[in-house]
């Protein structure tokens, strides 16, 4: 299945059909809720919306954060330390299906383990989420995950990676909904100066698998390198470079504003790479 279908509205694969009908790659921009403040980090994300992004993933903080370069770190721990709770998760899709675009939420599996899988496919669908990206979540180890996602019919997105065996990324990619993640790299996330030949090479691995779109996520920062990987993937995800447009403002408009030009320029990219 391509796509979920529910209550949550137009989906994410529904979006990438129409980039694909429009000869282009997806946007799809990540920021963790509750940085600077929950209220500053939803006006953010719906700026993100009005300046390009096609799909929003909204980050959950944790304060073990893995798979997270030094920027997200830091905007996670400074929202935890403000307060920012799951729940918040729920007010920020809302905003984000409101302006016009799919919430996909990113979190690490044992803050959904904490709060009931069920419960919480159950309150992001009823939020208008529209599925679920899971880095540390393998689908061997996702039955609990399916099953409450097909219930609620929500997306679910793993992850496949370089390292990833053919056998490894046929088993994931059936088990995907919405997309595929291609990590372009081994590592942390975190802006790149070059995006290297690792990126096409597990798009084509991954495509050979699936006829799901496949995005690739982890280094893209500005309107060229999006043009680069928009040559081959279906959508271009980028994560570290736009949260970095709020740690490094002055203060939450200037950083609203600076993100809107990045965006502009990155969604410029994502149109001429074909």
């Amino acid at each position: 299945m391509s796509t979920a279908t529910g209550t949550t509205g137009i989906g994410v694969g529904d979006v990438l059909a129409r980039c694909r009908e429009e000869n282009r790659a997806a946007l799809v921009g990540y920021l963790p809720v509750g940085f600077p403040t929950v209220e500053g980090s939803i006006a953010a994300m719906v700026a993100m919306v009005e300046a390009g992004v096609d799909i929003v993933e909204v980050g959950i903080p944790y304060s073990d954060p893995l798979m997270d370069g030094p920027v997200i770190a830091y905007a996670a721990d400074q929202a935890l330390k403000h307060g920012v709770r799951v729940g918040d998760v729920f007010t920020a899709t809302r905003a984000v299906r409101d302006a016009g675009a799919p919430p996909l939420v990113m979190s690490y599996w044992n803050l959904i383990l904490r709060h009931g899988p069920t419960a919480f496919a159950t309150d992001l669908a009823a939020a208008g989420g529209a599925g679920i990206i899971t880095p540390d979540l393998i689908p061997d180890e996702a039955g609990e995950w399916i099953a409450a996602s097909d219930a609620s019919g929500l997306d679910r997105v793993f992850l496949v990676a370089p390292s990833s065996t053919d056998e490894r990324i046929a088993s994931v990619t059936e088990r995907c909904r919405g997309f595929v993640y291609a990590v372009s790299h081994m590592g942390v996330t975190g802006a790149r100066t070059s995006m290297g030949d690792a990126a096409s090479v597990i798009v084509s691995r991954t495509k050979a698998a699936t006829d799901l779109p496949v995005c690739v996520g982890l280094g893209v920062s500005t309107g060229a390198q999006a043009a680069e990987v928009a040559a081959y993937a279906d959508g271009v995800i980028v994560g570290s470079a736009l949260v970095r447009c709020l740690t490094e403002a002055a203060d939450l408009e200037s950083g609203i504003t600076v993100l809107r030009a990045l965006v502009a320029e990155l969604a410029e990219g994502v149109r001429s790479g074909r």
